[in-house]
């Protein structure tokens, strides 16, 4: 039976929102679950941007609550439908860290990172066309600068804790709701409206619209969200310092 106060590295691989899904699925399943995943997400992302910026083209503020409103509930629901079948990662960072901590294999995390990619263009290709505008548009708005790039970092840093947090306390339930909660209000109190997700900013290159970023600019964005990766993981290591796989009481 699982402790879940105190999971091991192998219980941790099979937890509903991370490692590979407590169904245990074959690998076809579970890939096409983070590339379905994933696209879904991209189409909630620009979607909803293409969406906030006809209704209130007027009004910035009211097109970031909404375009934020609607990716945080998106989140929630992708990470409930999906958390079983693959883990929900949705995120290559997610997974990089779930590969560091040793609870996906090298294969697998390198499979996860492809369909993660792949979905994410998909979703981004359908959400355009099915507001009428070209299937693939690359994206003009230019988003490059110190704040937006250490932007990237915290929020990288901060959905890495949230999901490790809850999992690693007993509280992988929650993780949907967290992860949801940190990605919408990220919008806000973050400069660069919280992409932390390299597949996620390939994806936004491919939509000139009111969530897209220029191709010129996603490097940077990336290269700080594999920061926000590793000083997530050894934060994660720090603050849960114990042997997952031994009873830290004995």
């Amino acid at each position: 039976m699982i402790d879940p106060l105190h999971p091991s590295d192998a219980e941790l691989a099979i937890q509903p929102e991370t490692g590979t899904g407590e169904l245990r699925l074959d690998l076809a399943r579970r890939l096409t679950a983070e590339a379905l995943g994933t696209a879904l997400l991209i189409i909630a992302v620009i979607g909803s941007g293409i969406m906030a910026s006809r209704l209130s083209p007027n009004d910035i503020g009211i097109q970031l609550l909404e375009n934020a409103a609607a990716t945080a509930g998106a989140l929630v629901g992708l990470i409930l439908i999906f958390g079983a079948v693959s883990g929900a990662h949705f995120n290559p960072v997610v997974t990089l860290v779930d590969r560091l901590l040793g609870t996906v294999t090298t294969r697998d995390a390198g499979l996860y990172v492809v369909a993660q990619t792949v979905g994410g263009c998909v979703g981004a290709v359908l959400a355009n066309l099915m507001f009428e505008l070209p299937a693939i548009e690359l994206s003009t708005t230019t988003r490059s600068s110190g704040a937006l790039w250490l932007s990237e970092v915290i929020a990288t840093v901060g959905l890495l804790l949230v999901i490790h947090g809850c999992v690693r306390t007993g509280k992988a339930a929650a993780v949907p709701f967290a992860v949801g909660l940190w990605i919408g209000g990220a919008y806000w109190f973050t400069s660069s409206t919280s992409f932390a997700n390299p597949a996620v900013t390939i994806a936004r290159t491919l939509s000139d619209s009111f969530a897209g970023i220029r191709p010129s600019s996603a490097p940077m964005f990336i290269l700080m969200q594999l920061v926000g990766a590793g000083l997530g993981y050894a934060l994660i290591r720090f603050l849960y310092p114990h042997n997952l796989s031994e009873d830290p009481h004995e």
